[in-house]
């Protein structure tokens, strides 16, 4: 299918132009001259090459699904609904995406089948909820809870993100400046110090150094964190280095206690969007596993499940994984004694929410010190080590 601008006549006499999709050009004048019409011009429409193109992101299915939720509320029919939310939208990759999607459901297709069917766009956890929603006749409040949900999943998802790119980016700096004053700077001063005539600083010594074998090596310099960064790339894409990977960030001192909390909040926010849905324990069990985003904590509730099919307790295995703190586990063992697992499940989830929001916030306010005195010891012993001589060549005259 390709897209055509037309041009034709009405009866009237009258001139009209728009664009339609079709196989062919004689497909569409075809068309028009079944409406009525008298083809004046029918022309391929442009191909437009973009250098950013752009993308279908989280943020516009999650406002979608909230709009989506009150037209149905509103009685609009689903097909219809999925029209006027292709023109209230200006994103042509997302028209495009709710366009296949209307296709499906002329089709016959259930929203839950249909949703499923686009993997990229649509997590397991958004089709199982759409699922349950359409079966159960609330597919309206089931998408607002899902908007809900993922609105706090992305908020969460942006505070970890925060936690571990602040590091990075001020390490990384550091390294570029470092790697430009023992690569362009200092390679001066030891020009000019090598007719000093007399022995130069240890100090002097060592960062001229240091210097020469960044100028030496400057290309191992370059590609060295390059080759590193696509190396634990490639190693996490692998089953036994996302394994390795996982377990390491979960042992880090600081971060560790971080990503912990915010796979404990993910876990339990999740669980109890979909038992409020009705989704049977089982399957809830293998949507939040899949939705962990750590190896080892999607290792846990996996076993957790196993055990509940031989009849054990979801908080029993749980706790014997290690993974979760004991609170989490006594919470749940609480709400499956009482009958109350979502609103437990959602209280926890909650907590844990503002724990990592304290744990980040703290994490930051700590790091500061620890990367300001670095970059003091670092740059600042660079630049003394430079002047020594010439602090040394001052006091001899």
């Amino acid at each position: 299918m390709a897209e055509f601008i037309w041009n034709a006549k009405s009866r009237e006499g009258q001139e009209r132009s728009g664009e339609m999709e079709a196989a062919n050009k004689d497909i569409v004048m075809a068309t028009l001259r079944r409406q009525g019409l008298t083809p004046l011009k029918v022309k391929k429409k442009p191909v437009e090459i973009h250098l950013f193109p752009e993308k279908v992101s989280e943020k516009d299915i999650t406002i979608f699904f909230r709009q989506l939720s009150t037209m149905i509320n509103a009685g609009v029919p689903l097909v219809q609904a999925f029209e006027l939310a292709e023109k209230g939208s200006n994103n042509k990759a997302f028209v495009k995406l709710l366009k296949d999607l209307r296709n499906e459901l002329e089709g016959g297709v259930p929203l839950g089948e249909t949703l499923r069917k686009f993997p990229d766009h649509f997590d397991r956890l958004s089709c199982a909820l759409v699922q349950a929603g359409e079966q159960g006749g609330i597919l309206d409040s089931i998408l607002l809870r899902l908007c809900t949900y993922r609105e706090k999943s992305q908020a969460l998802k942006a505070k970890i993100k925060s936690a571990m790119v602040y590091p990075v980016a001020i390490v990384t700096v550091a390294f570029i400046v470092t790697a430009v004053l023992m690569i362009f700077v200092i390679p001066v001063f030891g020009k000019m110090f090598a007719d000093f005539g007399s022995d130069l600083p240890m100090p002097t010594q060592v960062a001229i150094m240091l210097s020469n074998g960044f100028v030496d090596y400057w290309y191992v310099v370059v590609f060295a964190p390059i080759a590193i960064v696509l190396g634990l790339r490639q190693t996490y894409k692998t089953v036994p280095g996302r394994y390795r990977l996982d377990k390491l960030l979960l042992q880090l001192p600081i971060l560790g206690d971080v990503l912990r909390k915010a796979s404990v909040a993910r876990f339990c926010r999740t669980f109890s969007t979909l038992t409020a849905a009705g989704v049977p324990v089982l399957e809830s069990l293998d949507t939040v596993g899949e939705t962990a985003g750590n190896v080892i904590v999607e290792e846990a509730i996996l076993n957790a499940k196993e055990s509940i099919t031989q009849g054990q307790t979801l908080s029993a295995p749980l706790t014997a994984s290690g993974i979760f703190p004991r609170m989490v586990t006594q919470m749940i063992n609480i709400g499956e004694e009482t009958g109350s697992m979502e609103e437990m499940l959602s209280k926890i989830a909650d907590f844990y929410e503002q724990e990592v929001d304290t744990a980040v916030d703290n994490m930051t306010a700590l790091m500061e010190p620890f990367i300001m005195a670095f970059l003091g010891v670092v740059i600042g012993g660079l630049v003394i080590a430079m002047y020594l001589p010439i602090f040394k060549m001052a006091s001899i005259v």
